[in-house]
């Protein structure tokens, strides 16, 4: 395959995750989240779609690095019968973007900050762990998922005291 196809697919699911967490955010927006009472530092809404369009466009190029790396070993099993290096950061990868939904869904689809507060510590953890596992194929492509870590780590801040607020 084409390494621009590759490169294609990869921001295209990463992108395509964001899609799909919209479908819980956007109606929610203007609605339940805009009745709650919220910190002091939470941002303005406008600068959530940006700041995530950018973030999922980062963790699509750190993808298309890892699946066009030399560094890693072979997708399919090797002769111990263990999946290769590059098959389980994807399955990590991939693991964490499904749960960067989940909290969308969470959050903005149930309207229920303490059980998305709880599962953004699960997704902050993926991210870590899949972190590790890219820096392993690609440093460039680990140092890419360091800001949405970062934006991860406010966001959870934000949501903890979103939920502390409406206790």
């Amino acid at each position: 395959m084409p390494k621009i196809i590759k490169f294609l697919i990869s921001i295209v699911l990463c992108e395509g995750a964001g899609i799909i967490g919209s479908f819980f955010t956007t109606p929610a927006i203007g609605s339940w989240y805009a009745t709650l009472t919220k910190p002091s530092f939470n941002p303005p809404n406008w600068v959530f779609a940006p700041v995530w369009t950018l973030l999922f466009f980062l963790m699509g190029v750190g993808l298309y690095l890892i699946w066009v790396s030399p560094n890693a070993s072979p997708s399919s099993k090797d002769s111990k019968g263990q999946f290769g290096q590059r098959r389980i950061t994807v399955l990590f990868f991939i693991q964490q973007l499904s749960l960067n939904i989940l909290w969308s869904a969470i959050f903005f689809g149930l309207h229920n900050p303490m059980l998305a507060f709880t599962e953004i510590i699960v997704l902050w953890f993926g991210i870590l762990i899949t972190i590790f596992y890219f820096a392993k194929i690609s440093k460039t492509a680990s140092w890419l998922l360091v800001p949405y870590i970062l934006w991860v780590s406010f966001a959870g801040f934000l949501n903890f005291s979103i939920w502390r607020l409406m206790m």
